[in-house]
């Protein structure tokens, strides 16, 4: 249970465990896990379609339908060109990201090393972190927060170094690729308009980071105690790892109060975008659902998003993504309420609250993979029901429900009688 349970986290790219992978995993154990995680960032259709392409052949016209649909790519962006792209830079900033926080984990080794008076630096020792940069460094930019280090990044929470590039490392996948080819393409190619799915994720991604750190910032009592400098990277940090569904943490969720944890709820299930390497519901689909909320409010007809409308397939998909997302979150919950406290006898007896259930699950569907401390003692239903969120999460509900439940058929025609239904 606990090998599928690692096997899943580490696919989905949550980063939930039921051991403490540094102490319970061998170094072809990490190995594994990091190939999983790579494997699971980058996405089954990007790995698939690489190698076709590697093989020199082209993409055909299904396998590139397909590439458009489940990269949710704009019109006009090529997929054969946006496959190769997401390969190349992922490997690029990885390895960028490994070489930056080689230095500040090299400087906390050797003055452990020095603490424990061991001898300051070695071949050895160079290799460990080599290691535990590189693996950092692909689980940040995929999102997946597993760490090679007992407590997360608890230890770095004042390090301006570390907190800078993992916070890099996890927007940059957490925005996804078509920010990252669009904006390539605007300042490679005289006259390009930047698309406004890419303008929507960044102004979405912006607001949720920093309003959710201004909130922590400012409501936390818990953050509060903490120095200024400190206090402010902390807020910032715990904002961005839920909102890019990254997983890391610099400070004990366990302790962070109600209200906090409410946020964390919120940011958690918006999650990151589509095409990138995070989870969640996504950020553009709750702007469509937002941007339908406000014209209905005011009377109108047409549903626009920064002076642009929006195509009608578009807000169709956008409800469904929200109604199937809640759906599957709310059973997820029930299931797990229902396991757990029978395991326990009774959830306050067992130690597992009502709002740490509910974090635990809204995490593994958001493929977030923070937790309140519970994720190892949950009984083997309970780890079966988070396996499950997991994946659901990681194909997606909406995916996952026209896999299950999708039939073929005549669509609706115009001939379908009509009739008004109170609201």
């Amino acid at each position: 249970m606990d090998a599928l349970f690692t096997a899943t986290s580490a696919v989905s790219t949550t980063g939930l465990i039921t051991t403490n992978t540094p102490t319970a995993l061998t170094f072809w154990g990490e190995l594994v896990v990091l190939g999983l995680i790579q494997m699971g960032g980058l996405g089954y259709m990007t790995l698939g379609s690489f190698v076709v392409l590697a093989g020199h052949h082209k993409l055909n016209a299904v396998r590139k339908g397909v590439a458009q649909a489940a990269f949710a790519l704009p019109d006009g962006f090529d997929a054969r060109m946006f496959v190769r792209n997401v390969v190349v830079f992922t490997l690029v900033v990885e390895a960028i990201g490994a070489a930056l926080l080689f230095p500040a984990f090299w400087h906390a080794g050797v003055a452990e090393r020095a603490a424990a008076g061991e001898i300051g630096a070695s071949f050895g020792g160079a290799m460990h972190v080599a290691w535990q940069s590189v693996f950092h460094a692909v689980s940040a930019l995929c999102t997946a927060g597993f760490s090679l280090f007992p407590d997360s990044l608890e230890s770095y929470a004042g390090d301006v170094w570390v907190n800078a590039v993992v916070s890099a490392l996890a927007i940059l996948g957490a925005i996804g690729f078509i920010v990252l080819t669009d904006f390539f393409r605007g300042a490679t190619k005289p006259h390009y308009r930047v698309t406004l799915t890419s303008k929507i994720i960044l102004c979405v991604t912006a607001w949720f980071i920093l309003g959710g750190a201004a909130l922590l910032f400012l409501g936390d009592p818990s953050i509060g105690g903490l120095p200024a400098e400190e206090r402010l990277m902390v807020a910032f940090f715990q904002s961005m790892t839920a909102a890019t569904t990254v997983g890391f943490n610099t400070y004990p969720i366990g302790a962070l109060s109600l209200a906090s944890v409410l946020l964390m709820y919120l940011l958690m299930i918006v999650g990151a975008s589509p095409s990138g390497t995070g989870g969640g519901l996504k950020s553009t689909s709750v702007s469509v659902v937002f941007a339908m909320v406000r014209s209905t409010l005011k009377g109108r007809h047409r549903i626009t998003f920064l002076g642009k409308r929006i195509p009608d397939r578009r807000l169709f998909a956008a409800f469904a993504s929200l109604a199937m997302y809640v759906s599957t979150l709310l059973v997820g919950c029930y299931l797990l309420l229902l396991t757990e406290t029978r395991a326990g006898g009774a959830a306050g007896d067992a130690g597992w609250s009502f709002e740490d259930l509910i974090f635990e699950a809204a995490s593994a569907l958001g493929t977030v993979g923070l937790s309140r401390g519970l994720t190892g003692d949950l009984s083997e239903l309970g780890k079966l029901i988070i396996i499950l969120l997991m994946f659901a999460g990681r194909v997606g509900p909406m995916s996952l429900g026209l896999a299950l439940f999708a039939r073929g058929g005549t669509p609706a025609g115009d001939g379908d009688s009509e009739e008004d239904v109170a609201l």
